[in-house]
C-alpha cells in the first residue's frame, strides 16, 4: 500500500476497513445520501467560470457534476463506488444532461497533466498524505488559468457532529490546504461556521473551510 496512513480511512470507514463496501452501502440506501442539488460553494463560484472540461474527484451521487454539465462543462465524475457512480449517470439522464463517470481508487488516479479546466473536491476527505498528493495531482491537471474548487470539514467539526469523519485526520485545516496548493493562486480561502443542508448525512451548524484557487496562465 503506497500511503499507509490510508489505514485511517479504512478504519474511518467502519467495521472491515472497506471503503468500497462503505460507500456502496452509503450510496445504495434510498433516495440520495448528500442530496441531488449542488454544493452551495460550488453553486456559487462555478456559475461565474467559463463551461470547459471539468473533473470531480470523490463526486459520489453526482449531485455537482450533473450542476456542471447543466452549466454547459463537459464533466468526468470520479469516485470508488459503482453505486454511486450508477446512481450519477440516472441523474444526468434524468436532467437531461450527459457525464462521464470514471470507478477507481484516489490512490491509483493520476489525471493528465494540462488536462482540464476545472477540479472540484467536495468533501474529499483523506488521509494526509494522500490528500497532499491528490491536491497536487490536481493542480498538475489544471490548464493554465484553470480553477479548483473545494468545499472541507476542519477539526473543528468533531465538536458539532453534523456529518464528515469522525477521525480528525482525515479533517482539513486552512493552513494545510494553503501548502497543498501552493503554486496556485488562492482567490479565496476561508474557514467559516456555515449552515449546511445536503442529505441525510449533512445536515446542521457546521466548521468548514472553502477555497477557489487558480492556475497560473
Amino acid at each position: 500500500m503506497p500511503y499507509d496512513d490510508r489505514r485511517i480511512a479504512m478504519v474511518a470507514m467502519g467495521p472491515g476497513g472497506d471503503p468500497i463496501t462503505f460507500w456502496n452501502a452509503r450510496y445504495g440506501e434510498p433516495g440520495f445520501a448528500y442530496g441531488d442539488q449542488p454544493n452551495d460553494f460550488l453553486r456559487e463560484r462555478a456559475q461565474r467560470l467559463p463551461p470547459g472540461q471539468a473533473l470531480c474527484l470523490a463526486e459520489g451521487e453526482g449531485r455537482n457534476a450533473v450542476h456542471l454539465a447543466e452549466l454547459g462543462h463537459t464533466v468526468t465524475a470520479q469516485d470508488i463506488s459503482p453505486v454511486g457512480l450508477a446512481k450519477a449517470e440516472r441523474l444526468a439522464a434524468a436532467r437531461g444532461v450527459s457525464i462521464t463517470t470514471l470507478c477507481c481508487d484516489l490512490v491509483d488516479f493520476q489525471p493528465e497533466p494540462r488536462s482540464t479546466d476545472l477540479v472540484v473536491a467536495i468533501w474529499m476527505h483523506l488521509p494526509e498524505v494522500l490528500r497532499s498528493e491528490v491536491h497536487r495531482r490536481a493542480a498538475a491537471a489544471l490548464r493554465p488559468g484553470g480553477h479548483l474548487i473545494l468545499e472541507a470539514y476542519t477539526p473543528r467539526q468533531l465538536a458539532l457532529g453534523t456529518g464528515g469523519p469522525r477521525l480528525p485526520g482525515l479533517l482539513l485545516e486552512p493552513e494545510a490546504l494553503r501548502r497543498d496548493l501552493d503554486g496556485l493562486e488562492l482567490l479565496v480561502l476561508e474557514e467559516q461556521e456555515r449552515w449546511v443542508h445536503e442529505g441525510r448525512w449533512h445536515q446542521g451548524h457546521s466548521a468548514v473551510v472553502r477555497a477557489l484557487a487558480r492556475k497560473h496562465a
